[in-house]
């Protein structure tokens, strides 16, 4: 239960993070200068997560920006001139991009290998750099701690995968956004050749993080009271603040920096445990932590966010990805305790209906239910 005091705290920081300047946590305590060579960069998407950081990142560089997309997001106050073409990926309409020219492509959004088809189509030639956001989840088996790049791609069991959809995608999730990742860095390489940057982000979290996946935690914590936690404490988490990837995409722009890099973090192993402590020197809050095994929540068919069991399992190498090549590459954190009190600043500047319900993890009813069954078992 929210007590006063935890009430009146959350409002002070709503309150600072309603007096912030738009984006004012793109940046954090690092200053940023301008860049050797001004680049013309086209942003896919850039109305998101993590594009306006990349926008707002890019222009404090010395960057020009285009952007290009639908236009039904409505797009943020940007700190400077940028250009916006609109067009509709979905139908191949990119007539926006024809007889133009950039230094850099960016490609967000895309998980259909028929939109890096089309762009290649339209693009190819007349970009100098293509940067191609996929995810771990294109790798074939992630039950392996330990992943690095040259680890096999998932394979693609449908009949064709240029004529997926996004509704087919959203349809079937499970099996077919990791396979079609894959084959979406694979049609990219086929169209823009070695000029290529593939990225493979984990949980991306932060401000602007409307999924909630990481924020379920911090949240919780804050709470204090019993809280369920997942296995012994030992367990890997990988997350990567969105402005620390955003950052990162247009250094590896700047310094045409090529190949395949896993974006995970934090720079150093990071557990279940240790995310904890960290939600509870930035909220306050002090729960007592009560340890369920990964087999009850499993039964329970109990899915908890960010965190992946280190037993054996189809994805228990997602907590463990290496990073080493991303990190060789110029990829840097922000500390953790930066990225949970930015995040918490952010969601409790959002309307009050929208923090009443996160949209991930486990309601306090569920979680008062579960702990109460496992003590039960426990003989407690």
């Amino acid at each position: 239960m929210t007590t006063r005091r935890d009430l009146l705290k959350f409002s002070a920081l709503a309150a600072a993070a309603a007096a912030l300047p738009p984006f004012a946590f793109a940046q954090g305590i690092r200053p940023v200068g301008k860049a050797a060579k001004p680049l013309d960069i086209l942003i896919l998407g850039g109305t998101g997560f993590t594009g306006p950081f990349q926008v707002k990142y890019a222009l404090e560089r010395g960057h020009k920006v285009t952007l290009f997309n639908r236009g039904k997001r409505p797009s943020p106050e940007w700190p400077g001139e940028v250009e916006q073409l609109h067009g509709d990926r979905n139908t191949g309409d990119l007539k926006a991009l024809e007889g133009r020219k950039w230094d850099v492509c960016i490609d967000n959004p895309t998980s259909l290998p028929v939109w890096v088809r089309d762009a290649g189509k339209v693009l190819a030639g007349n970009v100098g750099h293509y940067l191609f956001i996929s995810s771990i989840s294109a790798y074939a088996d992630g039950s392996k701690p330990g992943m690095t790049e040259a680890a096999a791609v998932a394979a693609y069991k449908g009949k064709d995968a240029m004529a997926e959809t996004m509704e087919t995608l959203r349809a079937d999730m499970e099996n077919l956004y990791g396979p079609l990742k894959a084959l979406s860095e694979a049609e990219a390489r086929k169209q823009f050749g070695e000029r290529v940057t593939i990225v493979r982000p984990g949980y991306i979290v932060g401000p602007r993080d409307e999924t909630d996946r990481f924020t379920y935690w911090p949240h919780r914590v804050a709470q204090g009271g019993e809280m369920l936690v997942p296995g012994d404490g030992s367990d890997p988490v990988q997350i990567i603040d969105g402005r620390d990837l955003a950052e990162w995409m247009i250094r590896l722009a700047e310094t045409q920096t090529f190949g395949t890099f896993n974006a995970v973090g934090p720079e150093k192993p990071l557990t279940t445990q240790a995310m904890l402590q960290g939600c509870e020197r930035v909220t306050g809050g002090k729960p007592t932590y009560t340890h369920v095994t990964s087999e009850f929540l499993e039964e329970k068919k109990v899915e908890l966010p960010i965190w992946v069991s280190d037993s054996s399992g189809p994805y228990a190498g997602y907590g463990a990805v290496s990073n080493a090549r991303a990190i060789g590459a110029g990829l840097t954190y922000r500390p953790f305790d930066t990225t949970v009190k930015d995040l918490m600043a952010w969601f409790h500047g959002l309307p009050a209906e929208r923090q009443a319900k996160l949209r991930a993890g486990i309601t306090r009813e569920e979680e008062a239910a579960l702990l109460k069954e496992w003590r039960a078992r426990q003989g407690a």
